[in-house]
């Protein structure tokens, strides 16, 4: 058989294929099989079907698995890897249903594990709990890799108890599930659970810490994260890995630390990971969340491998964010002649910097791009960014018609948007509509209770605020306090409204008459229609002057050196009246004052505000 010699070649090169050559090699290969008919030889299609599923080329995976035949575990197991691998988790549980029901073929362990894996990226514990019913129904009941897999879908669907008793029925604990269970109750906030099951570890490596800083990271536990990476620090835990630093700067990202953020970035490159792309993304996001995008922009130009499309993307909504929509669309369009496809996301950002700067015909535009140029489905998130566009520009009716039209049910957060964009343009009879619509959805969020009590009263409905307030006293929910966080070298402070720091109360208060005396030179006059209380009109201007976002603003002048930018963040939008306030400061003091408030960023600078006063 003289083919014999080359069939062990092609199967060498199989092999090696996805790993060594393009995927134009692969379907070489595959017509060459074809050709002289081996094509449904077991050795090779299993080979070339492992060479397509491993070079992520799943199209043309699953059309060579539809005309195999009679597909056996082999398989299945290859091409179900491939569809949990590239993300496609409902594609891949359809898959799994096929083979039980259709091929009527019993899974292994393996495919036990890779199916309760792609429950946890759902994440779907319905269909988690399915999984592991079948896994102890099955012949592998005692698996301990599956068992590690079920603690880490029980955490990512947040039941960490539940994760626990599987893990407590792992007979030999080896790094691995220590670590899912580590990274579990990090990863759900309960971080004093983590950290004892942590320091009951056998081993504790770079892997763990990463698992235990990542997770305390993602449930918003920023800075239980930057004391763990402190600590580990001075345990001498060698960082071989960038992704513990990538888990850091997110930290600093959220809490806007930048000096720390700047630190971070200096040891990356100590470290020797200038070049890592994830560790250049988080970078960019860092300075863009911490107030200084002409750093962000510097991080984004020195990325030095080919850009990815979340490196655009990231640089993008934090261009959009601090309102320069026109720097935005112009690397959108850098980003397509690239060569990189956009994704749903960087729709996300361009249509947002259209929303703060009220350009609606763009937003338009941009809208139905997404689907006819790109072929991106819009989600609910889209959608609601274009109704937030549209009722900010004062188009309510248009706002209110996309609605009722739109292919997703509107969510609070919809309703929400709607509402702000009526109060801000004065539509009494219209907020009040949508506000008794809203609170019959039964809201969850905080904010969305504040907003609807804001509603009543600008309304003067006093009575309605009142029967609001019982209800969410009722439902145990509270008003998130306003305050304002400031950094100025390594001495920071956090502001409450109403509250001024004893020890520099009368520097302060003293420094805030003498501004307020300057700007009523200017023709300031306070705006107290942003006090939403049943208040005499002094007592009104009283608790705007003490707003966290002027105590946090004076803070800065008193304490940096003339000329330094003052970056302040705040929990909750900046009102109406503290906005035309730090205009009138940036002018007098000539300092530039940057506020990141819940919304967008806010540059003062010379009087003016970068978002041309439309947020």
């Amino acid at each position: 058989m003289p083919w014999l010699p080359a069939t062990g070649n092609v199967l060498s090169l199989l092999r090696s294929s996805a790993n060594r050559h393009p995927p134009y090699v692969i379907h070489q290969i595959h017509a060459h099989l074809i050709k002289f008919g081996l094509l449904h030889f077991s050795p090779f299609s299993s080979s070339l079907l492992c060479a397509y599923a491993k070079s992520e080329l799943l199209h043309d995976a699953c059309l060579l698995f539809d005309e195999t035949p009679q597909p056996d575990i082999f398989l299945y197991s290859t091409v179900l890897a491939a569809h949990a691998r590239c993300g496609c988790t409902y594609s891949f549980i359809s898959l799994f249903r096929r083979m039980l029901f259709v091929d009527l073929l019993v899974p292994d362990d393996f495919i036990l594990a890779t199916v309760v894996n792609a429950c946890a990226r759902l994440p779907s514990i319905r269909l988690g709990r399915q999984a592991h019913a079948n896994f102890l129904a099955s012949s592998f009941s005692a698996d301990d890799v599956v068992k590690s897999s079920l603690v880490n879908m029980y955490s990512k669907c947040g039941l960490p108890d539940d994760a626990h008793r599987v893990f407590d029925s792992i007979q030999n604990k080896n790094v691995v599930c220590w670590t899912a269970m580590v990274s579990g109750y990090a990863s759900n906030g309960r971080i004093s659970d983590a950290v004892e099951l942590f320091d009951r570890m056998p081993e504790r490596t770079l892997f763990v810490w990463t698992a235990l800083i990542a997770g305390c990271v993602r449930s918003g536990n920023g800075f239980e994260a930057l004391n763990l990476f402190a600590l580990m620090r001075r345990e001498g835990t060698s960082i071989d890995d960038a992704f513990i630093l990538s888990s850091v700067t997110g930290a600093s990202s959220d809490l806007a630390m930048l000096a720390l953020g700047k630190q971070l970035h200096s040891l990356a490159i100590v470290l020797g990971y200038e070049s890592n792309l994830m560790l250049g993304n988080a970078f960019v996001d860092m300075y863009a969340k911490c107030s200084d995008i002409a750093s962000s922009r510097t991080a984004f130009e020195n990325i030095l491998k080919e850009r990815c499309v979340i490196s655009w993307t990231t640089m993008i909504v934090g261009e959009a964010q601090h309102g320069r929509a026109e720097e935005a669309f112009a690397l959108f369009d850098r980003m397509v002649r690239s060569g990189v496809k956009p994704n749903g996301v960087t729709f996300v950002g361009l249509i947002y910097a259209c929303s703060h700067m009220g350009l609606v015909q763009k937003g338009r535009d941009l809208f139905e791009s997404m689907l006819q140029d790109y072929g991106i489905e819009p989600s609910l998130q889209h959608y609601t960014c274009l109704l937030d566009l549209l009722s900010r520009s004062g188009h309510l009716s248009e706002a209110e018609n996309l609605l009722q039209v739109m292919p997703y049910e509107p969510d609070e957060a919809a309703w929400a948007a709607f509402l702000s964009a009526c109060n801000k343009h004065g539509d009494v009879q219209l907020a009040i509509y949508v506000a008794d619509k809203l609170l019959r959805l039964k809201p969850q969020c905080p904010s969305t209770y504040i907003l609807l009590s804001n509603t009543y009263a600008f309304a003067g409905k006093w009575d309605s605020v009142n029967n609001l307030r019982k209800l969410m006293d009722y439902m145990n929910i509270k008003k998130d306090p306003g305050f304002s966080w400031i950094e100025i070298g390594k001495e920071s402070c956090l502001f409450q409204a109403g509250e001024v720091p004893h020890h520099m109360k009368d520097s302060i208060l003293s420094l805030l008459k003498d501004l307020m005396k300057e700007m009523k030179k200017k023709g300031y006059v306070p705006d107290t229609s942003a006090v939403l209380h049943d208040l005499e009109e002094d007592e009104k201007e009283q608790q705007l002057f003490l707003h966290s976002e002027r105590l946090a603003v004076a803070f800065g002048l008193l304490k940096s050196a003339p000329g330094v930018a003052i970056r302040v963040v705040k929990n909750l939008r900046v009102c109406g009246d503290c906005h035309t306030v730090l205009k009138l400061i940036s002018s007098i003091s000539q300092r530039e004052i940057v506020v990141r408030d819940a919304n967008r960023f806010h540059h003062f600078d010379g009087g003016h505000c970068s978002c041309g006063d439309f947020w």
